[in-house]
């Protein structure tokens, strides 16, 4: 018993089709979303495409299994691929607030670039503002699609609580910047000279002191002398945004939902399945993570459990002859033990009653048969998680990856779940 796509997710042509520019794995955390992109980004390379995989945060694991000591802002190439077709790996891993300051350094003058970068409230804001690693990633997106040195970006969706963070935060963030309370801390930065002061002073003295109570004089103050260098390069931020969120939207993308066959993981994944169709997302399908199967899918849980229980029951009758008490008839006198034939007896009764208990075949049929009964359970669990997607969602094409025994440390694991990927991830040996 395994489960069964009703609609198959064809990896290889999507990655082979040259008009595919960008694929998206997304999803909700702790997935596999890290691993399928590096997976297809080794496939895509060894099938003769120039790939740039576009990581966050990924486990030190699995840049190792790369072959990269350590990975940051800048795209580094994978060796050990197989390049006989003429393909290239690269990797990267984005670095949220070098990307932000790469953008000032790019939309601003040296003196202007400097102000804002050694400012301590857009220190805090490039660090962790709510939002800003999205942001970031759908930066860095743009700058690489904009390079166009790679036929292929595949890009590894950071590990948001809700899958849907990667979408809304850009616009969140544009929001902020281009915000009524920004604009009015700009307005004194606009106005100019005097005309300005007098309008700090007077126009804005209630604000600020109100604004002063609830954050701090100086925090007001950092604000506002960042929010007047930044007055030139407000703007790029909501353009840029605007402009990756069409690259989203354009043929050459390719969205992959990825997801555990879990309750929870399977929710999340539906709900980014049908924002993706509201915000006119291309699609390709979903791939389903750690899926369980087995080798004897025709034996139930029920029956495995009940001749579990049979070969117990059976076991419970002593069906050896046992030891018979001692008689003292005058034949067995004759035939008597030596006293130290009987001590030496006694130690080794006293050595058997000590030594474990060695399992007959009977016990380790059953206990397998009980170990048969509880991965058929969660086979039977997972069937009917995927089915409560599919009813939702029947026109989602879906590709399925076995659950493996260990985490992936190395290009021949990589390339395993990309072969896995490709033939529908049916788990070795499933009937």
């Amino acid at each position: 018993m395994t489960l069964d796509p009703r609609a198959p997710l064809d990896i290889d042509p999507l990655l082979d089709d040259p008009a595919t520019r960008i694929v998206v794995c997304c999803g909700s955390g702790g997935v596999g979303k890290t691993t399928t992109a590096a997976a297809l980004g080794l496939r895509a390379a060894e099938r003769g495409r120039k790939v740039v995989v576009l990581t966050i945060d990924p486990a030190r694991r699995l840049a190792q299994s790369m072959g990269i000591d350590s990975l940051d802002n800048t795209p580094r190439r994978v060796k050990g691929i197989d390049d006989t077709a003429g393909g290239e790996l690269h990797a990267m891993m984005l670095d949220m607030k070098r990307t932000f300051d790469e953008i000032v350094e790019a939309h601003a003058d040296e003196e202007r670039a400097q102000a804002i970068l050694s400012n301590p409230f857009y220190q805090s804001l490039s660090a962790g503002f709510a939002g800003t690693q999205e942001y970031m990633a759908m930066e860095k997106l743009g700058q690489l699609r904009a390079r166009d040195a790679w036929d292929l970006i595949v890009v590894d969706t950071p590990p948001s609580r809700s899958a849907l963070d990667f979408l809304d935060a850009p616009k969140r963030l544009g929001s902020f910047l281009d915000g009524k309370l920004i604009r009015l801390l700009m307005a004194p930065a606009k106005v100019g000279g005097r005309a300005g002061m007098k309008f700090l002073n007077v126009g804005m003295s209630m604000m600020t002191g109100t604004l002063g109570k609830l954050l701090g004089g100086q925090l007001l103050r950092d604000v506002q002398t960042f929010v007047a260098a930044m007055d030139t390069t407000f703007g790029g931020f909501r353009t840029r945004a605007d402009a990756t969120y069409k690259l989203l939207q354009a043929p050459g993308t390719a969205f992959l939902v990825v997801a555990a066959p879990e309750r929870d993981a399977l929710r999340e994944a539906a709900y980014f399945v049908e924002r993706l169709a509201a915000e006119r997302m291309p699609l390709a399908g979903l791939v389903l993570n750690r899926v369980h199967g087995s080798g004897a899918g025709r034996l139930s849980a029920e029956r495995a459990l009940a001749a579990a229980e049979n070969l117990d029951e059976s076991g419970i009758v002593d069906q050896t002859a046992g030891k018979e008490e001692l008689r003292t008839s005058p034949e067995d006198l004759e035939t008597a033990e030596t006293p130290e034939a009987v001590e030496t007896d006694a130690a080794a009764d006293t050595d058997a009653a000590v030594a474990p208990e060695t399992p007959t075949v009977a016990q380790l049929t059953a206990g397998l048969l009980r170990l048969h009964a509880e991965r058929m359970q969660v086979v039977a669990r997972e069937q009917r998680t995927r089915d409560r997607f599919t009813a939702l969602h029947p026109e989602v094409a879906v590709t399925q990856v076995a659950a493996l025994p260990g985490d992936v440390h190395d290009l021949s694991g990589l390339r395993d779940i990309g072969d896995r990927l490709a033939a529908g991830g049916t788990p070795a040996g499933a009937s």
